[in-house]
C-alpha cells in the first residue's frame, strides 16, 4: 500500500510539474506574441536597439519615436530603456492589461500648436488603436480595450515648444524630470487619469522648479489640476510677460513664483491663481513701445526704484474650450494690467492699450502649464 501511495504521489507531482511547465510555456509564448505586437506598433513610428523578453515582461533598449513632418525636434521621444510588465492572468485571456511601464533616461517633446492644441507623441495613440494585420473582424486575437495601470518616467527631460508666442516655437526645457501617469484606458480614454510631474527649469541666474498634479479625462477634457512654479528666472518666461519691440529684453533679473488651480468641466475652464515677482529688475530698452505686463518699461523701471522686492498679482482665467480662439474677457484683461500698475503705484492711464497682447501671452503660458 505504501508503494502504491508513493506512486500516486509521484504521479500527482508529475502532473503539477507538467502543468507548471505548460503554464510557463504558455506565458512565454504569449509574451513573445506581445513582443511582436510591440514591434508592430513601434515599426512605423521608430526603433529600438533591442527588445528582450523574460518572465516579468518586455524590455526595450535605446528607443526612438520619430517625429511627424513639421515637428520642432527630430524625435518625439527618446529613452535609454522602457520596461513593460504585463498582467499575466489577463495576458493568458488575450487581454492587453499592462501593470506598469517604466521609461528611464528619457527626452519627451511636447508641442503647443499655434491654435492652442497640446500634442504629445501624436502618432502613438493612433497606432495603438489600430489592429495588427493578423487580426480581422471574424478572428480577433486581442480584445479592443487596452488598460495601463501605471506609467513612470524617470531621470529625463521634457522639451516644451510653444507656437502660440512666436515662430519658430519658443522652447522651455524641464530637466531632472520625473512623472507618473495612472490608469490609462484605451481607446475610449473616458476614465479619469491621474498625472503628476516635476522638474527644474534652468535660467541664466537661477534654477527654479515646476510641479504639476491632478486628474484628467482625456476624451472629454474634464480635469482638476494644480501647477506650481517656484524660483523660476523671469527672463525664461519673458515672452509671456512682455511685449518686446526692440531686440534687447527689458528683463534684467528676478524670479517668479506661480500657483494655478485649474478646473475644466464641460469644456469650461476656471483657473484662479497667484503670481509673485521677486526682485524684479527691468532695464530701459530705449523703445517706448516695449512693455512689461502692459506697462511701459520706462514707467515700470521708474516705479520699481521705489518699490519693495516682491510684487504679487492675483488672477482668474475663464474660458470656453470649444472656442478655438479661447479669448479671455476684457474685464479680466483690464484687471490684470491695472493690478500690476496698482502694485507699483503707477497711474493706469494708457495701460489698457497694451493689455490685450500681454494677457493673451500670459494666458497661453498658463494654458500650456495646465495642459489644456
Amino acid at each position: 500500500m505504501a508503494t502504491k501511495g508513493m506512486r500516486v504521489a509521484w504521479v500527482v507531482v508529475g502532473v503539477i510539474v507538467a502543468l507548471v511547465v505548460a503554464a510557463f510555456a504558455g506565458v512565454y509564448a504569449l509574451e513573445r506574441e506581445l513582443k511582436a505586437r510591440i514591434a508592430s506598433v513601434l515599426g512605423p513610428l521608430g526603433s529600438a536597439e533591442r527588445i528582450d523578453i523574460g518572465l516579468s515582461g518586455v524590455r526595450l533598449t535605446h528607443v526612438r519615436l520619430h517625429a511627424p513632418k513639421g515637428w520642432p525636434a527630430g524625435d518625439t521621444l527618446r529613452a535609454n530603456q522602457i520596461t513593460v510588465e504585463p498582467d499575466l492572468p489577463d495576458l493568458l485571456r488575450k487581454r492587453i492589461h499592462v501593470r506598469s511601464v517604466v521609461v528611464d533616461g528619457f527626452k519627451l517633446t511636447v508641442l503647443r500648436t499655434e491654435s492652442g492644441g497640446l500634442q504629445v507623441v501624436p502618432n502613438l495613440r493612433r497606432s495603438l488603436s489600430e489592429a495588427p494585420a493578423s487580426e480581422t473582424e471574424t478572428t480577433p486575437v486581442w480584445g479592443p480595450d487596452k488598460l495601463v495601470d501605471h506609467i513612470e518616467f524617470t531621470h529625463g527631460t521634457f522639451d516644451f515648444y510653444d507656437e502660440t508666442v512666436r515662430h519658430p516655437a519658443y522652447k522651455i526645457v524641464v530637466e531632472n524630470a520625473n512623472a507618473t501617469v495612472d490608469h490609462l484606458h484605451l481607446p475610449a480614454l473616458a476614465d479619469p487619469t491621474t498625472v503628476a510631474a516635476k522638474g527644474s527649469i534652468k535660467g541664466p541666474q537661477h534654477t527654479g522648479t515646476v510641479s504639476f498634479s491632478g486628474w484628467i479625462k482625456i476624451a472629454s477634457k474634464d480635469s482638476q489640476t494644480n501647477t506650481q512654479l517656484r524660483g523660476v528666472d523671469i527672463v525664461t518666461l519673458d515672452p509671456y510677460l512682455l511685449t518686446k519691440i526692440s531686440a534687447k529684453t527689458p528683463v534684467a533679473g528676478g524670479t517668479l513664483d506661480m500657483t494655478v488651480d485649474a478646473t475644466v468641466h464641460n469644456e469650461q475652464l476656471h483657473a484662479p491663481g497667484v503670481v509673485t515677482l521677486d526682485h524684479l529688475q527691468l532695464a530701459e530698452t530705449g523703445d517706448p513701445l516695449d512693455t512689461f505686463l502692459s506697462l511701459s518699461t520706462k514707467a515700470a523701471v521708474a516705479a520699481l526704484k521705489t518699490h519693495g522686492d516682491k510684487i504679487t498679482l492675483h488672477f482668474e482665467l475663464d474660458g470656453n474650450l470649444r472656442d478655438p480662439k479661447f479669448s479671455l474677457n476684457e474685464s479680466f484683461a483690464t484687471k490684470l494690467g491695472s493690478g500690476f500698475a496698482d502694485a507699483l503705484g503707477v497711474s493706469v492711464k494708457g495701460v489698457a492699450k497694451g493689455v490685450g497682447e500681454t494677457v493673451k501671452g500670459l494666458s497661453g503660458a498658463l494654458r500650456n502649464l495646465i495642459g489644456q
